[in-house]
């Protein structure tokens, strides 16, 4: 089983690499799967690559069942 993790972007880092953050833990991810993400947006990340956009509720809800 894969789990991916929900996550806010913070920053960007160049064209392919983004800082996000989840839960006071900041690392980086790769844009190369998934193009027009953007500084405020939530998103899964598997095995440093960004996978999917969601919604805030639905990162936080996430979030919350994996505490």
């Amino acid at each position: 089983m894969c789990l991916a993790v929900p996550v806010k972007i913070i920053n960007k880092i160049d064209d392919q690499n983004v800082r996000v953050e989840s839960r006071g833990v900041r690392f980086e991810a790769s844009t190369m799967l998934i193009k027009d993400v953007n500084i405020g947006e939530y998103v899964l990340v598997h095995a440093g690559f960004i996978i999917q956009k969601i919604s805030k509720k639905d990162a936080e809800e996430l979030i919350e069942l994996t505490k």
